[in-house]
């Protein structure tokens, strides 16, 4: 072997060691594979619009069932409110604009008229017959003395302006009205405002304050302010009482009315 043959055979080693030494540093710079054929999770919804499918709706927390409650069945069974929101929570706010604190009532009573020699009458009348569902009623009554000399009809209708359900309402009054006393007789138009205040809903109880005026303008006005009061004594039928003063030029007239109402 001559001298020329060892060099050789002593430096190819070398090229090979660094040939192996960048190739080690070139992988080295590459992030490591996962280890054992490991694959990256796709999510299921990425998944299915990859291969062409429309991932199924998942439920949401509102359209869940309510969660039953641990009561004792006789009181669900005596509780319509209970029964009610059993079956469908109720929008609230709807129920205060629509679902109305006062009802239609049917009225018939005992009038007394203090100024006209307290002579005695009658008075029958229907309250808050309501359109639809909206804040318009329709309204009419009759009193009469028994002896003639005391009479008082009309109509009128009154749109409520506040939420039906709430506790205050307030409505303006227009309609017709005729009046006859001892000294004057007059009819017309008759306009004015309501006040109603429920504290108790369903017709259970309120009170009522109305102003009006007829034939506004005229040599023959009458104002007349009434206030009325009612209580309820079963679910359908109630006590009614209610006081009038009328003011014209001529003369201070006054009612004084107690009666029992139907209401519906």
């Amino acid at each position: 072997m001559t001298s020329l043959d060892c060099m050789h055979r002593q430096v190819l080693p070398a090229r090979s060691w660094f040939t192996i030494g960048l190739i080690t540093a070139a992988i080295a710079c590459f992030p490591a594979l996962p280890a054992h054929s490991q694959t990256i999770p796709i999510p299921s919804s990425a998944r299915d619009l990859i291969i062409g499918q429309t991932p199924d709706p998942q439920p949401s927390p509102s359209s869940s069932p309510p969660a039953s409650l641990d009561l004792d069945p006789e009181l669900i069974n005596t509780s319509p409110v209970l029964q009610r929101w059993l079956q469908h929570v109720p929008n609230v706010m709807e129920d205060i604009k629509h679902d109305r604190s006062f009802r239609t009532r049917l009225r018939l009573g005992y009038s007394q008229f203090p100024s006209t020699d307290d002579v005695g009458g009658w008075q029958v009348g229907i309250e808050d017959v309501f359109i639809d569902r909206t804040g318009l009623t329709v309204n009419a009554d009759y009193q009469a003395s028994f002896n003639g000399q005391r009479e008082s009809w009309g109509a009128d209708l009154r749109y409520y302006v506040l939420p039906l359900g709430g506790y205050v309402n307030l409505a303006p009054v227009i309609g017709y009205r005729y009046l006859h006393t001892q000294r004057y007789s007059t009819d017309g138009v008759n306009v004015g405002a309501r006040l109603l205040l429920v504290p108790s809903r369903t017709g259970a109880a309120d009170i009522s304050l109305t102003q009006s005026w007829v034939s506004p303008g005229s040599d023959d006005e009458v104002g007349m302010t009434t206030v009325s009061v009612g209580y309820a004594l079963t679910q359908n039928l109630r006590l009614s009482t209610d006081f009038q003063k009328q003011n014209s030029r001529y003369r201070k007239d006054s009612r004084l009315g107690i009666g029992v109402e139907w209401m519906f």
